[in-house]
């Protein structure tokens, strides 16, 4: 492929010339806004600006009944009622509103919590605070692809259990859990399933009802909605499950989470989720191949590259990889025209892999080498390609450099 070529396909903001945007394979850290998704929300900026929370003018009942559309949207999208879900804004909150709530809410049944090692840091860390205020927190490990076993969830349970968080897509490696035989384990023992699945909406099929999820938490950046909102479910009945609130004030949202709610956002989310069902078989199909297609790429060329995460159980467009000899911070910084994102977080004064790495067997130097490529609904053959030669050449580069600083005295 040309230069020129490439460069046509690049980047989606029809702001910025083609040849200065990179080519953006992180979508697994956010999503651009999908047109349709715009059109929909603008509306409620201006003509449709109400309060939903005002009842006794058009203005106010305009709102409220874009709201529940759009509930009932999200809904439709995770096989749940309309009525179980509640917004708010985005699923870091939602986790936060899942575990605490739940875990405040149902103290007299005990304080123990189980979760798994590979979940998100909002997940952790919220699990870190309750186990501040005495809870007592199991976390699960996993085996080298990422995967947990539900069979040692169901050994971790104990009389005092409370509640099993278990997201359903990692969003470093991509793996997915067996979240039906993990709901039925939990069902058996009699405890709660929340689940986070702000990587899997709108990309893997998802039914609270047939996986026996009681609480699962959802963000609308994550499929090409907007920043700012999310929701989660709140099983109703079978059982009933109950939260204490984060915050206090209003009522709103069955009393869950107070404050005016973002219609613009709301709208966006609702139907960001209409696009993803009906196009989630055909993306997950294309994705699959685009991302066989960048592996193949490297691959070809970087003996020894070993790809993470689940080999079949993986979301469609995730691709984390460690190449040998290459440190992926240094890489990606050298490689402004591909955007994707490092495996290994780097504190401010020490490099650390991510829990992720660490849980799934990775040592210090591996995990350095770590890469996430996350393909999303524009990208194209021709944007892969050209981010594999921009990849490839960059290494190239670095270990010319390496060898050329090795031979002098």
């Amino acid at each position: 492929m040309t230069s020129d070529a490439a460069t046509t396909m690049e980047g989606n903001n029809p702001e910025r010339p083609a040849a200065a945007a990179p080519i953006y394979l992180d979508h697994n850290a956010t999503t651009p806004c999908d047109a349709r998704v715009v059109d929909a929300m603008l509306p409620y900026f201006t003509g449709h600006f109400g309060n939903a929370a005002s009842a006794t003018h058009d203005y106010g009942s305009a709102a409220s009944a874009a709201v529940e559309t759009a509930r009932y949207e999200v809904a439709r999208l995770i096989g749940a009622e309309d009525k179980a879900i509640v917004f708010t804004s985005g699923a870091t909150e939602s986790i936060n509103l899942a575990i605490a709530g739940c875990a405040r809410f149902h103290v007299e049944r005990g304080r123990h919590l189980v979760s798994v090692a590979t979940e998100h840091r909002a997940a952790l860390d919220c699990l870190d605070a309750l186990t501040a205020e005495g809870w007592q927190v199991d976390l699960v490990g996993v085996d080298s692809d990422g995967i947990v076993d539900p069979g040692r969830i169901a050994a971790a349970i104990r009389p005092d259990t409370v509640l099993v968080s278990a997201m359903a897509a990692n969003n470093e490696i991509g793996t997915l859990h067996d979240l039906a035989a993990i709901g039925r384990v939990c069902k058996a023992r009699g405890v709660f399933l929340h689940c986070d699945a702000a990587q899997a909406a709108g990309k893997e099929p998802l039914d609270v009802e047939a996986m026996g999820i009681d609480l699962l938490s959802l963000s609308a950046h994550k499929l090409y909605g907007p920043k700012g909102v999310g929701a989660l479910y709140v099983r109703r009945r079978d059982p009933r499950v109950r939260l204490t609130p984060l915050m206090h004030g209003g009522g709103h949202e069955r009393g869950l989470r107070p404050g005016t709610l973002n219609v613009p956002g709301i709208v966006g989310f609702g139907r960001a989720c209409v696009i993803a069902q009906a196009e989630m078989a055909d993306e997950r199909t294309r994705l699959l191949v685009l991302k066989e297609r960048l592996w193949n790429a490297l691959s070809a060329q970087l003996p020894g590259l070993r790809r993470l995460g689940h080999p079949q159980r993986c979301l469609a467009g995730t691709l984390n990889v460690v190449m040998p000899g290459v440190v992926a911070k240094s890489l990606l910084c050298a490689t402004p025209g591909v955007a994707a994102s490092i495996g290994a977080a780097c504190s401010s004064l020490a490099p650390k892999p991510s829990h992720v790495l660490r849980a799934i067997g990775l040592d210090w130097r591996q995990a350095e080498g770590a890469v996430r490529f996350s393909l999303g609904r524009w990208t194209t053959a021709a944007q892969v390609d050209c981010a594999a030669e921009r990849v490839l050449a960059s290494i190239a580069g670095q270990r010319a450099m390496t060898t050329e600083g090795g031979d002098r005295p």
